[in-house]
């Protein structure tokens, strides 16, 4: 007989309410939560010396078409320093846009925890290319200025657009041959292979990028992330830095499991698919509101607008979002793996209702 086990948390939110801040808001998806009841029986090595571990590395070398090791830790930031750190030495630099998530939302811990100098260029759309990279990839031998030795591009971008794999094959290609490394923060990875139709590895491991911060938390997991080193000569040190940062788990099962549930199978494709194509009908929808303006492309799972003035503090009474520009009036709007229709076409009708008052 099964033992029913009754929560001693009472629940404080309402679980039926989503909005539209962003997908770290969403819980973790069914399935993960399965599969965390799976691996939770018994006793098994800690450290990441565990059976599911070791299959995570054989699952992620499938998506990348290569052998790779895999280090997971917690969280985003956590994998971008530990990832920049082992390819980086002291005086090293890292050249990223200048919304790029260690530059801007990472309160500095690249550069605090990680001693690591960011060198930013401003891009229109959150893109890199050689061209721009160009602008800080310079001064090498200069003893008076940090060494750019590595690129960092975030796919998909802050601003909701996605990197094709020629863009990053022609970007790791520029950088390798000045003698940089290319590392990817990959925190909506998934949205963006679901957004071009293509394997993980085909905008990774195929076109050149040599560490890559892969992202679980955003698509799903509890809080399961995992530096993925794709070429060994490209970073040093990983084992060490994990435990000095101290993203080292203990019980790292429960990691692992959560990653292995989102690769053995497809639900790190249908959770970004699904959120991604929420976001393009959040825009089809907010499109046919006169006064609303979506002001960037829509590519991922992110819907970026201006508004009415007002309109965005009125609506913030009954949903959650954020002001990305308060001086435009420009918002971002967020969907998850878990956003439904009903959502979305509910929150387009506050939009509409609240622009016509």
């Amino acid at each position: 007989m099964t033992r029913v086990i009754e929560s001693a948390v009472p629940l404080l939110h309402d679980p039926d309410r989503r909005g539209f801040a962003s997908d770290n808001y969403a819980g973790a998806h069914p399935e993960v939560l399965a599969a965390l009841s799976t691996v939770n029986g018994g006793h098994e090595s800690a450290y990441g010396a565990d059976r599911y571990t070791a299959r995570l590395h054989e699952v992620m070398a499938h998506h990348l078409g290569r052998e790779v090791e895999v280090f997971p830790v917690f969280n985003g930031t956590g994998a971008n320093v530990l990832a920049l750190q082992s390819m980086l030495p002291r005086w090293g630099a890292v050249i990223c846009s200048e919304t790029a998530h260690i530059n801007t939302d990472e309160n500095a811990a690249p550069e605090r925890v990680g001693g690591i100098k960011l060198l930013t260029v401003p891009t229109p759309d959150g893109r890199l290319t050689p061209e721009l990279v160009d602008r800080q990839a310079r001064g090498r031998g200069d003893e008076h200025r940090a060494q750019p030795l590595v690129v960092s591009l975030t796919q998909s971008t802050e601003l909701g657009t996605c990197y094709g794999p020629e863009e990053i094959r022609a970007l790791c290609e520029h950088a390798h041959g000045l003698g940089m490394r290319v590392h990817m923060d990959g925190a909506r990875l998934a949205n963006a292979a679901a957004s071009r139709d293509l394997p993980l590895r085909a905008l990774t491991s195929d076109v050149g990028v040599d560490l890559l911060s892969f992202g679980g938390t955003k698509n799903g997991l509890l809080g399961a992330e995992a530096v993925v080193v794709i070429d060994p000569a490209a970073s040093v040190g990983l084992t060490y830095l994990r435990k000095m940062n101290m993203q080292l788990g203990s019980k790292m099962r429960f990691v692992s499991a959560q990653l292995l549930a989102l690769l053995e199978g497809d639900l790190w494709l249908r959770s970004a698919a699904h959120a991604n194509a929420m976001a393009r009908r959040l825009r089809d929808a907010v499109a046919e509101v006169e006064g609303v303006e979506v002001v960037r492309p829509v590519e991922a799972n992110a819907v970026f607008a201006v508004l009415p003035a007002g309109v965005a503090d009125r609506l913030r009474e009954r949903f959650r979002f954020y002001d990305w520009d308060p001086f435009t009036g420009e918002v971002r709007w967020m969907c998850s793996f878990d956003t439904t229709a009903q959502d979305v076409d509910a929150f387009a009708s506050a939009i509409a209702a609240e622009v016509a008052r």
